[in-house]
């Protein structure tokens, strides 16, 4: 019983965590877009994950939107 509560403790401080990180990848993709050397169909790609990223954020499913937004930044070649 102390592992289950200890593992939901951990799990409700992990979201705040992500909450405060999808922000700061969406202003760094949209930084990145603004030199970015892609073909017109790859930023499509970013812009269409960038904005599927932040629907998940507004939603409050904040691991897949900072999943999401990681395959933007990838694309861009951010960290």
């Amino acid at each position: 019983m102390k592992h289950l509560t200890l593992a939901a403790a951990f799990t409700m401080l992990a979201v705040p965590a992500f909450a405060g990180q999808c922000p700061a990848d969406m202003a760094a993709i949209d930084e990145a877009m603004a030199t970015a050397q892609l073909s017109e169909a790859e930023m499509a790609e970013v812009k269409a994950l960038r904005a599927e990223g932040e629907e998940q954020h507004a939603a409050g499913d904040h691991e897949a939107s900072v999943e999401t937004l990681a395959e933007a930044k990838a694309m861009l070649g951010i960290e």
